[in-house]
């Protein structure tokens, strides 16, 4: 399940609704919402915590969150096994990003069954509120991850599916399908179970949307992916896909924010009322959460026409040894 580029459809603007926090800064405020849900709920605790171990660590602020003590060796090793810079994992006029649906509750269950080759023990479900002209990462011609991503707003339920591939009288098959309930942090997916993403995490609260930068504030955790990671995980995350056990890859779940310095020395290089300021901010606010394989320092965004890739191309100067790791409540679980 690896986080890759691929063609996609232009985002119609009207495909969603994104109601952001006004006021109060960066790491104030309540949960963002899509469609009139809250996207899980707020953290409960002050910004010195350490990294939640359910799903209220997407809302989290953790500016004066622990580091941890291998932190420096860490962030050395990422960038020994890629590239070294940040990347927007969307733009191109639309072309690049991660699509997603709000459906309302009108919205008909259709048939999501499970492909020949995908995993019926790790998925949730079968009928769901699928559109059928639903919007599949990469187009519908892709060979990659084909990630469709649904907002029921009627339930409150983030339905997500792996290798999605539409079906004859509007149905849908997936390798895999996972199901979250936004109005809960806990519980979570079971141990060593993965989602439409490889740390068993949920996609779409993790994804830079347009709404919000234009709002002016991104209040969660940014979803993120490196090319080297290791056979461990660190709740939320539920599931690891891969056979290193060097202590010093980075487990599925595992937080990263932007360091202070940096953060103090460089802001002014984005100009108040950018695209690339809303989201440099929030890597110090919010931070960023592995979430699966893919090309080294890849954060991802929902696909949308509106994004200016003059604007998001400034955050590609930021290297990732401006990041440190962030101690999380929970250890690791990993058998190495």
């Amino acid at each position: 399940m690896k986080a890759m580029r691929f063609s996609a459809p232009p985002l119609v603007a009207a495909a969603f609704l994104l109601a952001a926090a006004i006021g109060g800064g960066p790491g104030a405020g309540a949960a963002p919402n899509v469609g009139g849900c809250q996207v899980f709920p707020d953290f409960q605790g002050s910004t010195k915590a350490k990294s939640a171990a359910d799903q209220s660590a997407w809302n989290q602020d953790i500016t004066k969150a622990p580091v941890h003590k291998r932190s420096k060796q860490i962030i050395r090793e990422i960038n020994r096994d890629g590239g070294t810079e940040l990347h927007p994992d969307f733009g191109g006029n639309g072309e690049y990003g991660i699509p997603f649906e709000v459906v309302g509750a009108g919205q008909p269950d259709v048939d999501v069954a499970i492909g020949p080759d995908g995993y019926p023990d790790e998925s949730d479900f079968g009928p769901a509120p699928i559109p059928p002209d639903a919007r599949i990462e990469g187009g519908p011609n892709s060979d990659g991850d084909r990630h469709v991503l649904v907002f029921d707003s009627g339930n409150c339920g983030l339905y997500e599916l792996y290798r999605a591939f539409p079906r004859s009288g509007g149905n849908w098959q997936a390798d895999a399908t996972a199901f979250f309930d936004l109005t809960k942090a806990s519980p979570l997916r079971e141990d060593g179970i993965t989602s439409a993403d490889a740390a068993g995490l949920p996609i779409a609260p993790g994804l830079v949307k347009f709404d919000e930068v234009a709002a002016g504030r991104i209040e969660h955790a940014i979803r993120i992916t490196f090319e080297e990671t290791r056979q461990s995980y660190i709740p939320p995350a539920t599931h690891h896909a891969s056979d290193s056990c060097d202590r010093d890859d980075p487990p599925m779940g595992m937080r990263f924010r932007l360091k202070g310095s940096y953060y103090k020395d460089n802001l002014g290089d984005y100009p108040a009322g950018s695209q690339s300021r809303v989201i440099f901010e929030a890597f110090r606010h919010f931070g960023v959460i592995n979430a699966d394989n893919g090309s080294n320092w890849f954060f991802s965004g929902a696909m949308d026409v509106r994004w200016d890739d003059d604007d998001l191309n400034q955050l590609k100067d930021i290297p990732g040894r401006a990041f440190q790791v962030v101690k999380s409540r929970a250890k690791p679980r990993t058998p190495c």
